[in-house]
């Protein structure tokens, strides 16, 4: 599964084929992922107020804020925020939990369809979203709805190798017997193995932005075994395995974890912090 036994590709470059109906799972359970999914580091959103001008009194639009895991602290930071998800689930979760915000405000749209306003943002963030928006319209869109000299902002997330590894290379043998499309022998791949190439490549295609500048961040992420299968369920790829399938391979991991591992596994995850200004 491109979520869980990532290869040398990317985690957040779905099959064009496939994006617009993954992208609909995320709202089945919005209150599970809302609880089982990590939140980010600290130190991007120190990044996010220097590089794109994300601080206090900012005009931002976030694309795919999902159930807020980036959208509150942005608010807490001051920012003025107008959200998007397409999901009602999700955005239903995001606004109960900015209720307090007076300066933020939680539209349930696709932003492809969703008419910008006429006054433009000062950055444009899409935290573990920007890939679900359709590429033929997202960098356009997020240059209109900026000012001149406005902030693209793209976080992206990737399991990477480190954490429990043991444990990465053995659960492959789960995936193998489940999951039909997944390919042999694949392995977390390498932090530094992975650059953002691709997307500094789409935002130069654009024409409507300059350079972009990157930061990068890894973190460790400790999981007992209900939390770790928890975190699966809200994976795309995951929940769109036929129920049997999923049902199987969720508990040859809980097997694996609670026979080998005590319970307990280790997952490193390395965050992307993507900026690009308008011209």
């Amino acid at each position: 599964m491109p979520d869980e036994t990532a290869s040398a590709r990317r985690d957040d470059r779905p099959a064009e084929s496939r994006r617009t109906r993954l992208s609909r799972t995320f709202d089945e359970d919005a209150e599970l992922y809302d609880r089982a999914r990590p939140g980010y580091p600290p130190r991007l959103y120190d990044d996010l107020e220097q590089l794109a001008g994300a601080g206090p009194g900012s005009r931002v639009l976030e694309v795919g804020c999902g159930t807020g895991q980036a959208t509150v602290p942005l608010a807490a930071r001051g920012c003025r925020l107008t959200a998007v998800d397409a999901g009602p689930r999700m955005a239903a979760v995001a606004r109960r939990k900015l209720a307090g915000f007076a300066a933020v405000e939680v539209v349930t749209a696709e932003f492809e369809r969703w008419p910008l306003p006429p006054e433009p943002f000062d950055a444009v963030v899409s935290a573990t979203a920007f890939h679900w928006i359709d590429p033929a319209v997202r960098m356009a869109k997020a240059a209109v709805a900026l000012r001149p000299g406005g902030a693209l902002a793209v976080v992206r997330t990737q399991h990477v190798r480190g954490g429990t590894e043991e444990f990465f290379a053995a659960v492959q043998r789960c995936y193998e017997r489940f999951d039909p499309d997944t390919r042999p022998g694949v392995l977390p791949p390498e932090a530094a193995g992975l650059d953002g190439s691709d997307h500094a490549a789409e935002v130069a295609r654009s024409g409507r932005f300059g350079p972009t500048v990157f930061r990068r961040y890894e973190r460790d992420i400790a999981y007992t075994t209900a939390q770790y299968l928890d975190v699966l369920r809200t994976y795309s790829g995951h929940r769109a395995l036929p129920e049997a399938a999923r049902n199987g391979l969720l508990g040859c991991v809980a097997g694996l974890i609670d026979g080998r591992y005590d319970g307990r596994v280790t997952k490193r995850y390395l965050i992307e912090l993507a900026v690009s200004h308008r011209r």
